[in-house]
């Protein structure tokens, strides 16, 4: 019988990846927020009955950090309210729901890679409306898999490395934030990550893992550790040379880059509505212990999004 999966936020940056990485195993629904409206109970309730898959997998989220500070309650019913909602209904009907979550549920006072077991302590609205998600498909009893990732990026959508790209087409030089630090991952990696595990749990031969026995939450990041100034400076680093690239031509909407320089300031100097964790490298170890694979370190990973390619898992390292 062919897996019936329905993805949500196919139209968000990790979204666009799952489609193509979550084919290979089954039958894929994918709805964005034109079909599925995540603010509204009855529709997720009726989006899950018609479809009745085996498998949920929620790339949907409300991601606006700064915005989630005004519209806390907004950002709650997509982040919170509507993973819980869509895992009470995969326990219903028998179904298993993958779910992606963040580095903001930790407060970044450690100074060591956080665990999944270490304390959570959301300083912002966006990392308390994903804390209550995460909380809400837990206890759910439905068969689940959490993902936590982080700085999150892509080729496509609303992310840092296209900002980047675009202020350098408009300002010599850019002034980024040196004190925070966190492990920049690529959605190309997160969606190829999740559909080589969902592969293991849905093999069809004796050597399938049992997805209740690997239910529970898993840290997804890449390898190492950067700043966002660190970060910035090895975008511009990969996009050097590259101006006939098509991709880097759409991201920068045929403009030149005239960025010359990266100034280091702090986040005092930068100041925003949400607070941001000074730390939150996650630490990768139970994802490598369980499944057998760690994610790309995250400047390969900021190299095979330039070159537009879709690396294997790390294995070297396990």
């Amino acid at each position: 019988m062919t897996l019936k999966i329905l993805l949500t936020g196919k139209n968000g940056q990790l979204g666009r990846e799952l489609i193509a990485s979550l084919h290979p195993l089954g039958d894929v629904v994918a709805l964005g927020h034109a079909e599925l409206d995540l603010t509204k109970p009855d529709k997720i309730r009726q989006a899950i009955r018609a479809v009745r898959p085996q498998l949920i997998v929620n790339a949907a989220a409300y991601t606006a950090v700064d915005q989630a500070e005004s519209e806390e309650a907004i950002a709650r019913a997509v982040n919170a309210d509507a993973p819980g909602l869509m895992a009470e209904e995969a326990k219903k009907i028998g179904a298993a729901l993958v779910h992606y979550s963040t580095d903001y549920v930790f407060d970044g006072l450690k100074a060591t890679p956080y665990l999944e077991t270490d304390p959570t302590s959301p300083i912002n609205a966006y990392g308390r409306t994903k804390l209550v998600g995460e909380e809400a498909v837990r206890n759910s009893g439905a068969p689940h898999l959490i993902f936590r990732t982080a700085w999150v990026y892509g080729r496509e959508g609303k992310n840092f490395l296209r900002t980047i790209l675009r202020l350098a087409t408009q300002r010599e030089e850019l002034k980024i934030v040196r004190d925070q630090f966190g492990a920049p991952t690529a959605t190309q990696d997160i969606a190829l990550a999740t559909a080589e595990i969902l592969s293991r749990i849905y093999a069809p031969n004796d050597n399938a893992l049992v997805f209740s026995g690997v239910s529970g939450t898993y840290h997804m990041t890449a390898g190492g550790q950067t700043s966002w100034y660190e970060f910035a400076k090895a975008i511009l680093e990969e996009a050097s040379g590259k101006a006939e690239d098509p991709w880097l031509a759409t991201a920068t909407s045929g403009q030149p880059l005239i960025a010359r320089s990266v100034v280091p300031i702090t986040a005092a100097e930068y100041p925003t509505p949400a607070k941001r964790p000074t730390y939150s490298v996650l630490s990768n170890d139970r994802l490598a212990r369980i499944f057998g694979f760690r994610l790309w370190h995250w400047r390969v990973q900021l190299n095979s999004c330039f070159a537009g390619q879709r690396p294997t898992m790390d294995r070297k390292a396990i």
